[in-house]
């Protein structure tokens, strides 16, 4: 074991050098422009608190470095790696004895493991994951996008029933770039506001989900239909649309999932998620959304933390059948930015707030503070779980 983790050391280590000195001898030759590099690094520390564990408080800090490998060798060819650097220390780590956390870094969902921990005790974990390994090749109106990569197919903002191959959760705000999948999509661009794809992925247990999506312009209206399967269990059929009401963004995306198996004795899931939005002349944005999903049977959530912490599929969007959204943002100055997210949960009479700002120190530089509160009626008893983060960032 020690040996295999050695070699994915190694091999990390010499990526990213190779990656760093190719760009940088490709910035020597500006007639060349072959290679490219950027990415970040950032500094967070965070606490949870939950209100079952009292006067406890989680602690832990991350390191975050993401490194962006971009390759042009012709007009018509582009290859990327970009991968993640994480190292987590904390309360976290080492409350968990069997290392269940670390473990979980090292799942890869892809075809290809391309995650790994280099380095770990009780206390702290050093983590790599590829998240982006891909070649691109356009010809015309035609383009081939084979390896890891992300498909998005979302319309509105929170709640993305159309996404059905990279979900991601909204809570997540210190991952931007969103998963990848392992997939070949085929795109052909037939318009300015017109595009039919199909893509194929497989997850690591060799599950294929394939579909195919076409957009089109009708009446100002971005509209989109898609129908595929999902992970070889379930048809799945999709409606999107983008467009204006007047001067106010109107979006939304439904989707209908059935298990082919077993068709006429098995029942089907209905989602809807639908948003507006709207920039006032002041530059106060307000955003409103509002998400639907039809509860399989069984399905139960106990606290938060399951529920915040799990995996997430685009079957399981969020903690109940019925789900609003409302934000606002506002610049107070071209420096500082607030922000405010409120979701309400019916069915659980619960609630979550997230505050936040961010203040540019310097260029490239950014500090920001997140909070997210929890609370929410789970049985008989209310659960409040409640998270901080204070972070640092800086971009290359």
């Amino acid at each position: 074991m020690q040996n295999s983790n050695m070699n994915k050391y190694k091999y990390i280590t010499l990526l990213c050098g190779f990656i760093i000195i190719s760009s940088i001898r490709a910035q020597d030759n500006d007639a060349m422009k072959k290679w490219s590099l950027n990415g970040y690094v950032s500094s967070m520390q965070s606490v949870i608190i939950i209100d079952s564990l009292k006067d406890y408080w989680i602690t832990d800090y991350l390191l975050h470095n993401r490194l962006n490998f971009h390759w042009f060798p012709t007009h018509s060819i582009t290859a990327k790696i970009e991968l993640r650097n994480r190292f987590m220390y904390g309360d976290q780590l080492k409350g968990d004895s069997e290392g269940a956390y670390q473990k979980s870094l090292e799942n890869d969902r892809g075809i290809v493991d391309m995650a790994w921990n280099i380095a770990k005790d009780k206390s702290y974990v050093l983590n790599t994951m590829v998240d982006r390994a891909y070649i691109q090749y356009t010809y015309e109106k035609f383009e081939v996008t084979v390896g890891r990569q992300r498909i998005n197919w979302g319309q509105t903002f929170v709640w993305n029933p159309n996404d059905i191959f990279n979900t991601y959760s909204f809570f997540d705000f210190d991952y931007p770039e969103r998963p990848g999948s392992d997939a070949i999509r085929i795109q052909y661009f037939a318009g300015m506001a017109s595009v039919a794809e199909i893509a194929l992925k497989s997850d690591s247990a060799g599950n294929i989900t394939a579909a195919g999506l076409f957009r089109f312009n009708k009446y100002n209206y971005d509209i989109q239909v898609l129908g595929g399967v999902l992970n070889e269990e379930d048809v799945a059929l999709g409606l999107g649309w983008s467009g204006n009401i007047k001067n106010m963004a109107f979006r939304g995306e439904m989707s209908y999932f059935h298990p082919y198996r077993n068709y006429q004795d098995t029942t089907g899931l209905y989602f809807l998620s639908v948003g507006l939005d709207y920039s006032f002349s002041n530059s106060l944005y307000l955003q409103f959304e509002a998400f639907y999903r039809q509860m399989p049977e069984g399905f139960d959530v106990n606290d938060f933390m399951a529920f915040y912490s799990g995996p997430l599929s685009v079957k399981n969007l969020s903690f109940t059948e019925y789900n609003f959204f409302v934000q606002a943002g506002y610049p107070f100055n071209p420096l500082l930015n607030g922000n405010i997210a409120v979701m309400y949960f019916p069915k659980l009479d619960g609630y979550y707030i997230g505050p936040s700002v961010s203040y540019s120190l310097m260029d490239n530089l950014d500090f920001s503070f997140y909070l997210q509160l929890f609370s929410g009626k789970f049985g008989d008893n209310r659960q409040h779980f409640n998270l901080g983060f204070l972070r640092f960032k800086y971009s290359f």
